[in-house]
């Protein structure tokens, strides 16, 4: 069983990554080279800033030290949403879970995340957001006239 999990870790299509609790990464599957188009060998052991965007870095960190401070986060369930960053600069729109990692002690050893892009769908909503508000507009502008 051991090495089904270590398959479905490996090739999910979904970015799955671990970082430690300075925010390191010390996972980094197949799904998250395709996403972020780092190799594991120039992802493993850097910092989690390799796919932050750099104007949300300060939040995400403040973030980040609060919950291996507390060993406790309030997005236990659900999906979280952000952007992030490609090797080669470009922003990626990502939703994701978190799962807080124990050791066998019971002591916090960091997070892992499963990641996937959801560029597509975010860039096609704004586009029928902006159609609506034009539309909106123009029935405004009928019943105005």
């Amino acid at each position: 069983m051991d090495n089904l999990l270590q398959q479905l870790l490996d090739d999910s299509p979904d970015a799955i990554l671990v970082s430690d609790r300075e925010g390191l990464i010390r996972y980094w599957n197949r799904g998250a080279e395709l996403m972020f188009g780092h190799a594991p060998q120039e992802a493993l052991g850097k910092s989690l800033d390799l796919i932050i965007p750099e104007n949300l870095r300060a939040r995400h960190w403040e973030g980040y030290w609060r919950v291996m401070a507390s060993g406790e986060t309030k997005y236990k369930t659900g999906l979280l949403s952000s952007p992030g960053i490609r090797k080669d600069g470009s922003r990626v729109s990502l939703e994701f879970s978190m799962v807080l990692l124990r050791d066998a002690a019971g002591q916090l050893y960091g997070c892992a995340s499963v990641m996937r892009d959801v560029t597509q769908r975010w860039q096609q909503e704004k586009q029928l957001k902006e159609r609506l508000v034009a539309c909106e507009a123009k029935l405004a502008e009928a019943a105005s006239a």
